[in-house]
């Protein structure tokens, strides 16, 4: 298979495939993106297939999986260079368990992709299988395309990029590549800040009535104008602040979005995924791709 050699300054975008037309619209929006990003496309394929097929089965012939393998990263990689004749694409199989190998990928990419099937409850509970793992795990920015999201990276008002803002400030990775994202795709940026008053403030005597909460959206104001002070004035930003678990406020923000960024804090001193409840359900539940941004702990 080809490599794509790493240079510093373009590191490759990986995607993730497994065969699978989700995995293949992935290769869609993956060769969009690393073009508009001026970087290669590096098509991986991993499993453990030689653990259990083995060489000494083969013989003379290849065995039935590596075949296989290497069919599933060709047609991959034809796709996109249908898709962007002049796009430098690599392919690469690795015998090894999906999890593992991306994460690992992840260290020399500057972002992985993964295309998931559709909705359902059963479906969602296959996303965490390996898209789950990798986004908890991953060095990088992990972009997550479930099937029935569009698989085409493109500008105009409704693929605007939606970013979840929270208490990193100006130091957010995830507000930093979410500008990036909205300048190379030339759409509006759309900053939101979810906000609530929690049910012990609620007062009882009518001259108080809404008071607590005033207070608790103009801090959510604050908190949202001081992350965006530096955010550069040629980009189109949007900001708002909405009452409600911040979930479901970036959930409803995804709607007719092209992309929805959220930040993950990872505490290495845990066992288990390293993905907040948030992380989690856009993941499982938004109406357009999520791209999960590691924080600095």
């Amino acid at each position: 298979m080809s490599a794509v050699a790493r240079e510093p300054g373009r590191l490759p975008l990986v995607v993730g495939v497994d065969g699978s037309e989700p995995s293949l619209r992935a290769v869609d929006w993956a060769a969009d993106e690393a073009t508009l990003r001026g970087v290669p496309l590096r098509v991986v394929y991993a499993s453990l297939w030689e653990r259990y097929e083995g060489t000494a089965l083969a013989g003379e012939h290849k065995p039935f999986e590596e075949v296989r393998a290497e069919d599933i990263v060709a047609v991959a990689r034809r796709r996109a260079l249908r898709r962007h004749p002049y796009l430098e694409v690599g392919a690469e199989i690795l015998a090894e368990e999906p999890e593992y190998a991306l994460v690992r990928e992840g260290r020399d990419a500057s972002a992985l992709v993964l295309g998931t099937r559709g909705r359902g409850d059963f479906v969602e509970m296959l996303l965490g299988s390996v898209s789950l793992a990798v986004a908890a795990y991953a060095e990088c920015p992990v972009i997550v395309l479930r099937g029935g999201h569009d698989n085409q990276v493109g500008a105009g008002p409704a693929r605007r990029v939606v970013v979840g803002v929270g208490g990193t400030g100006k130091n957010s990775a995830a507000l930093r590549f979410a500008e990036e994202e909205a300048t190379l795709r030339r759409v509006p940026l759309d900053a939101v800040r979810a906000w609530r008053c929690p049910a012990h403030e609620s007062v009882d005597h009518p001259l108080l009535a809404g008071e607590p909460a005033r207070l608790h959206e103009e801090q959510a104001v604050t908190t949202l104008g001081e992350a965006l002070e530096d955010v550069p004035a040629d980009i189109d930003l949007r900001r708002r602040t909405v009452e409600g678990p911040t979930r479901h406020v970036l959930l409803g923000a995804s709607q007719d979005a092209g992309l929805l960024v959220v930040g993950a804090r990872r505490d290495r001193r845990r066992f288990g995924l390293q993905l907040g409840r948030v992380a989690h359900g856009v993941l499982h539940h938004a109406s357009c791709p999520v791209a999960v941004i590691p924080e600095p702990a």
